[in-house]
Parts: C-alpha cells; sequence; structure tokens
C-alpha cells in the first residue's frame, strides 16, 4: 500500500502573462511541497504544461456566466486536489478558488500584483478580507491594506 505524501498540497492558481511571473519566482519553495498549478491557456505556457502539473480553465474575464462556467471547474478541481493552501497572485481567475478554499478552512495565500504602485487590485480588493496572508510587493500600499505583510519584490 502506498503512503499518502505527508507534505501539505499547494494549489498556485494565477492568470497566465505577469501573475504566472511572479508565481514562478515561488519555485524554490513550491517544489518543497506537493502542488499543482491553475490557469487558463495563453500562448507562450505550451512547455510548461507539458512538465507540471496543471488544470487549465476558462478565463472568467468578468463576466458572469463565463465565472459560473469558470467556477464550477474550479469546485471539480478543489474536490479533486483538496488543496490545504491557496496561493495566488491574481487576477480574476484565482477569486473563486481563494474562496472555495475559505469556505472549506483552507488557507489562503495572496501576493498583491508588484505592478499596483498606487491603488489596489480589484483581485486584491475581494481576497484581502478572506486571505490568511496578504503579501503586498510595495510599503505605499499598507494604506490600502492595513493587516497586510510587506514582503519586497517579487523580482
Amino acid at each position: 500500500m502506498e503512503k499518502p505524501d505527508p507534505r501539505p498540497k499547494i494549489c498556485l492558481i494565477c492568470s497566465a502573462g505577469g501573475h504566472f511571473k511572479q508565481i514562478l519566482k515561488l519555485e524554490a519553495f513550491y517544489k518543497k511541497h506537493n502542488y499543482f498549478f491553475v490557469m487558463f491557456y495563453k500562448e507562450g505556457i505550451r512547455n510548461f504544461i507539458r512538465k507540471e502539473p496543471v488544470y487549465l480553465v476558462m478565463n472568467p474575464e468578468r463576466n458572469p456566466l463565463r465565472f459560473l462556467f469558470h467556477f464550477i471547474q474550479i469546485v471539480r478541481i478543489f474536490f479533486k486536489e483538496r488543496p490545504n493552501v491557496i496561493i495566488s497572485t491574481g487576477a480574476g481567475v484565482a477569486v473563486g478558488m481563494c474562496y472555495l478554499g475559505r469556505i472549506f478552512g483552507k488557507k489562503v495565500i495572496f501576493i498583491e500584483d508588484w505592478c499596483n504602485i498606487s491603488k489596489p487590485s480589484l483581485t486584491g480588493r475581494l481576497i484581502y478580507p478572506i486571505a490568511s496572508l496578504f503579501i503586498i510587493q510595495h510599503k505605499k500600499m499598507l494604506r490600502y491594506y492595513p493587516e497586510a505583510i510587506y514582503g519586497g519584490s517579487l523580482f
């Protein structure tokens, strides 16, 4: 009988593009754990999805109907994988998974996008109230997220 993996299971969820590049900066951390990615397809990630455990989902694009289909995909992934921790750098693709995770008592770690210097992102504003740990990359953002932790830039 195969022993269960004692390492926590981590869901890394992000949009393709800059959010994806930021989450890859956490590789030294997540490679030590049991992990999987959730993202939508965008040209340029083809080689990545061949090498890593990745679930591709619909991009909700701030559209209620697309979000509904996206959320159904997220629910299936969540109950199949049963992550202990959800880590995201944004954007909208992460909202449903983060809320679902919190409903089921999972840790949610959100890293606000490094591009946000003068105002919070929509995703950040939505996830901040439910995040177990909310990390900002610019000290100025503490005025919007007073309980956040300044972690410095991922770049």
